[in-house]
């Protein structure tokens, strides 16, 4: 029995992307999401593979590589991944549905300094302040 490092669909799953399997997401971040399982996730996220790369920091034509040759994204980029699927799960939530979420992903945000919400998914740190604004709008403090 061979011990693979590539996350397979069984391993995580998108109903498994939240807070409460954090044990299993780390074990799938450390071990790398393979390009296909990626696939699956990002025709859920209604992002292009231009942004998706953009989020990544990787170019189009090593994302194109990473298809062709069915490689695993790195421990960086799959810590990306998830937090960006479980930011757009949590949106969805929030807004109650996905159009109304993609709406505001894309208009500019008062809260951002006029800024896109979308245009801060590329850093950790971007992420967490749109999540931190999401949380602000579930709860109602709209200032």
């Amino acid at each position: 029995m061979s011990n693979t490092s590539q996350v397979s669909e069984p391993m995580i799953s998108y109903r498994t992307l939240d807070n409460q399997n954090a044990f299993l997401l780390i074990e799938a971040i450390k071990n790398g999401i393979d390009y296909s399982f990626f696939e699956k996730l990002a025709k859920s996220i209604p992002f292009s593979m231009r942004e998706w790369s953009s989020f990544l920091h990787l170019s189009e034509r090593s994302m194109q590589r990473y298809k062709k040759e069915k490689l695993s994204f790195g421990q960086v980029s799959s810590e990306r991944i998830v937090e960006i699927t479980m930011l757009y799960k949590y949106g969805v939530e929030v807004f109650g549905n996905t159009e109304f979420f993609n709406t505001w992903l894309h208009d500019r945000n008062l809260a951002f300094g006029k800024k896109i919400p979308k245009n801060l998914l590329d850093s950790t740190f971007g992420i967490s302040l749109v999540k931190d604004e999401l949380t602000r709008i579930e709860h109602g403090i709209l200032a």
